[in-house]
């Protein structure tokens, strides 16, 4: 990826939709009840994200979540990303999935991805994937993505998945508690910990984790940052700015519409480039 070409790197951006495997309709009341939430049911494919993003001149993380043994629905196969990021490295990156339920056989998973699909980080979701994230069962992925020295995306705070749903859809919200990934930081220092998304209701407790823990950042994704909290722009601006990143959450939020709420939202010219392009950089160490 030539940075140099590129105006943003945009690190949280999701597939939905899998062009190789037929669609799962199993649990598809998750998704009527997230098109609500989200007032959106926009849901490209592989190709179109990547014209979409080589149009627009911004790099990209892509991923899925592998959620089967909780919501028992087929994933979209890790391979499918992987091998759409190697065939466009000018423009994208892949991060894999792999459910913490899984344990070791995940864990080979992992380090197939990392050692023959090139995948440069992994996305996990407590809330969706139905685990703690200091649960042991997930200490065998999290060994591999320390030894590779990668980042792990974890979803924080509200979920719009199963908002709305009878008893939340039996998603549990406490399980994305940003400080339930502190015994994780200190047990994995070479895992590159990202705390996806304003963290509310404990915005705080993710601040504290990352000021904290060197090896903790923050991505802004999933929010307009027009309703981003004060302390979270306070801490970017200052103390933070070399560990805060750009993420839209494509494609429920387009970058387009993140960036231009960006200019708007009290961040210092000084900081700006950090965030959109210069500290991604860094955690995926580009040129």
């Amino acid at each position: 990826m030539n940075t140099a070409d590129l105006i943003a790197i945009d690190t949280h951006t999701h597939l939905e939709v899998s062009c190789r495997n037929p669609f799962d309709n199993y649990g598809e009341e998750y998704d009527r009840a997230a098109d609500k939430y989200f007032r959106s049911s926009r849901r490209p494919t592989m190709q179109e994200t990547i014209d979409y993003y080589r149009e627009k001149r911004i790099g990209f993380v892509n991923f899925t979540v592998d959620a089967e043994a909780q919501l028992g629905r087929r994933r979209i196969p890790n391979e499918e990303i992987a091998e759409a990021a190697l065939a466009n490295p000018d423009i994208m990156i892949a991060f894999g999935s792999v459910d913490p339920h899984k344990g070791k056989f995940g864990a080979r998973e992992v380090r197939k991805l990392v050692e023959e699909y090139g995948v440069k980080g992994f996305k996990f979701h407590p809330t969706v994937q139905g685990f703690e994230p200091a649960d042991k069962m997930a200490w065998p992925l999290y060994e591999v993505i320390n030894e590779h020295k990668l980042p792990a995306i974890f979803h924080s705070g509200h979920s719009g998945i199963g908002s709305g749903m009878r008893c939340g859809g039996g998603l549990r919200l406490q399980n994305s508690r940003p400080m339930l990934l502190e015994d994780v930081a200190i047990a994995f220092p070479d895992m590159q910990i990202v705390i996806a998304h304003p963290s509310w209701p404990w915005q705080d407790e993710a601040l504290s984790l990352a000021l904290h823990k060197p090896n903790v950042w923050i991505d802004l994704s999933g929010w307009s940052p027009k309703y981003f909290p004060a302390q979270l722009v306070q801490y970017a601006n200052t103390l933070l700015k070399d560990r805060i990143l750009f993420g839209s959450d494509f494609p429920l939020i387009t970058p387009e519409r993140w960036m231009a709420d960006f200019e708007e939202a009290g961040f210092k010219d000084a900081v700006k480039p950090l965030i959109l392009k210069d500290n991604a950089k860094r955690l995926l160490n580009l040129a």
